[in-house]
């Protein structure tokens, strides 16, 4: 077993087809992504090459602006949004509930599984205004606040708050199960030797909880942040991406442009421009991380 393992060749022959497989999977598309993206049209129809301009037009385009500054906006509060309730209630579960530990991160988790479309339909139903009032419009209209009832799902800053609601919702038990195991992992000795000495609540948290689960947490930004940015599924689900394009990600953006109007090139040039985000903000995570811990 020796000489196979320090045999590099044999190595290299164990590892060659798993590396193929990654190399076509992964790259041949990011590749074949980017050449499509310095053409114009759509393969086989006023296919031309136009070299950067794509990416130069992306910068005059209304639209693809919108789209980039509502994807920004959704990840600054959905990200903090998804990772933060996340520790929250796995530090709830680790710390005060005692009993029914399993039954309650089970509960937690059953907004994760549930298919997308049928959590946006919910919503929906909660924030209906017409034919009848939903859940919420009803809530207000019991407790005599009727000056707010209003169609949120029709106007772009509510449309925009309801999606957002909507996603931090679904993603909590995600970030609580993954979470509270890295809680589970600290040495019960520690806690009680850090309380001994006085340690507790805000100290023990920040001095002794936080730095034991950092790279946990790290992994959960660098999750959440590159699914918002791929925002699609449930903005497509709860609001088609309006009122007009209030609600329209980049994702999105790119979609309508190659399959609604044949721009391949275009879309393309967008998928790259997401792609260049999640890599430099992942990095920066990452970066920023080490230099301060």
């Amino acid at each position: 077993m020796e000489r196979v393992l320090g045999d590099k060749k044999a190595i290299a022959l164990m590892v060659l087809p798993a590396l193929i497989i990654f190399i076509v999977i992964i790259f041949v598309p990011i590749i074949w992504t980017f050449v499509y993206s310095l053409f114009s049209g759509m393969p086989g129809f006023k296919f031309e090459f136009v070299g950067f301009s794509n990416y130069i037009d992306m910068w005059s385009n209304k639209q693809t602006v919108e789209a980039i500054k509502m994807n920004w906006k959704y990840i600054f509060f959905v990200t903090p949004g998804q990772v933060g309730f996340g520790l929250l209630v796995s530090l709830m579960m680790y710390f005060s509930i005692k009993k029914y530990r399993t039954l309650s991160r089970t509960i937690v988790f059953i907004p994760t599984i549930l298919p997308t479309v049928a959590v946006a339909q919910m919503f929906a139903k909660m924030y209906e205004m017409v034919p009848n009032y939903g859940l919420i419009n009803a809530l207000l209209d019991l407790v005599g606040l009727d000056k707010y009832i209003q169609p949120f799902l029709g106007q772009p800053n509510t449309a925009f708050g309801a999606l957002v609601v909507m996603d931090i919702w679904t993603a909590i038990g995600f970030y609580t199960v993954i979470i509270y195991g890295a809680l589970v992992d600290i040495p019960h000795e520690i806690l009680e030797a850090a309380r001994i000495d006085g340690a507790s609540g805000v100290k023990l948290f920040t001095k002794i909880v936080f730095p034991m689960i950092r790279t946990i947490m790290i992994t959960c930004l660098v999750f959440s942040f590159t699914g918002t940015i791929k925002l699609y599924e449930s903005a497509t689900a709860l609001t088609k991406g309006g009122p007009g394009f209030a609600t329209t990600s980049m994702t999105m953006n790119m979609y309508q442009n190659a399959f609604l109007f044949d721009q391949y090139g275009y879309a393309s040039a967008v998928a790259i421009l997401i792609l260049i985000q999640c890599l430099l903000v992942t990095f920066i995570i990452n970066k920023i991380s080490r230099e301060k811990y």
